[in-house]
C-alpha cells in the first residue's frame, strides 16, 4: 500500500504571509485539520486548525478590541505555523506513514514528491486504512488469540483449523507486542482472525483443542 494511493491529492496550500484569520476561515469551510504552508514551491511549515483556534481564543479572552483587531489584520500564518513538520514521501508505504505519524506524535503529514507537496495524509486516512484491514464495514466474525510465537507454518495452521470448522477465512493479522527493533521471530504476537461462520464458538473450540487460547471472540450480527 503506497501513500500516493491513499493521500488527499493536490491539497490547498497557504503562503506564509496569509493572514491567520483567513487560514482559520479556509480550514473551517473545508473541514480540514491542517494545511501546508508553501512559499515559491517550497514547504515552509504546517498550519493546523488547533493552532488557529488557540490564537483566536487568546485574542477573544483578552476582550480587547485592539487584540481582536491585531489578530484579524496582522497575525500571519508564519507567526504560528509548525516549522519543519514531519513529512512522508508519496512513494513510501502506508506502514511507514503510520510509523512516522506515531513517532512524531502527529495526525497530519504533508506528502512530498521530488521536493514538492503533492498531498496530505491525515488521521482520517490512517483510520480508514485500519478500518479496511479490520473489515469494519463488513459482517465478519472474529477471534483474538493469546500471544503466540509465530514461526514457519503457524499462520497456515491457524487458517486450516478455522477453515476446518467450515468457516470462510478473510484475514489473519499477527499484532506485534514486543519493543521496537526486536526481530519479528523473537517475539510473541496476538493473532486476530476474521472470518464468516454462523457459530464463532465452534471456531473457538477448534482452536482451543489445537492448543491456541482464544482471549476474545465476536459473532457477526446477521
Amino acid at each position: 500500500m503506497i501513500v500516493r494511493n491513499w493521500m488527499q491529492a493536490n491539497p490547498a496550500v497557504l503562503g506564509s504571509d496569509t493572514l491567520l484569520s483567513e487560514a482559520k476561515r479556509i480550514l473551517s469551510e473545508t473541514n480540514l485539520h491542517a494545511l501546508p504552508v508553501v512559499d515559491d514551491g517550497r514547504l515552509r511549515g504546517l498550519v493546523t486548525r488547533a493552532g488557529c483556534l488557540r490564537a483566536a481564543h487568546a485574542a477573544i479572552r483578552s476582550q480587547s478590541p485592539d487584540e481582536l483587531n491585531y489578530f484579524s489584520n496582522h497575525v500571519k500564518v508564519k507567526d504560528i505555523m509548525v516549522r519543519n513538520p514531519a513529512t512522508i514521501d508519496a512513494n513510501d508505504t502506508m506502514e511507514r506513514c503510520l510509523q512516522v505519524g506515531q513517532q512524531a506524535g502527529v495526525g497530519q503529514l504533508p506528502v512530498m514528491d521530488d521536493g514538492h507537496v503533492v498531498g496530505m495524509i491525515s488521521a482520517i486516512e490512517m483510520f480508514s486504512l485500519a478500518a479496511h484491514f479490520l473489515g469494519a464495514w463488513e459482517r465478519r466474525s472474529g477471534v483474538t488469540l493469546a500471544p503466540t510465537r509465530i514461526g514457519p507454518g503457524t499462520i497456515g495452521r491457524i487458517a486450516d483449523i478455522v477453515e476446518g470448522t467450515g468457516a470462510e477465512v478473510h484475514a489473519i493479522y499477527p499484532i506485534s507486542l514486543g519493543p521496537k527493533g526486536v526481530a519479528s521471530g523473537d517475539q510473541e504476537r496476538k493473532v486476530i482472525v476474521r472470518f464468516h461462520h454462523a457459530d464463532t464458538d465452534e471456531v473457538t473450540r477448534a482452536l482451543g483443542a489445537a492448543g491456541y487460547e482464544v482471549i476474545e471472540s465476536v459473532q457477526a450480527m446477521h
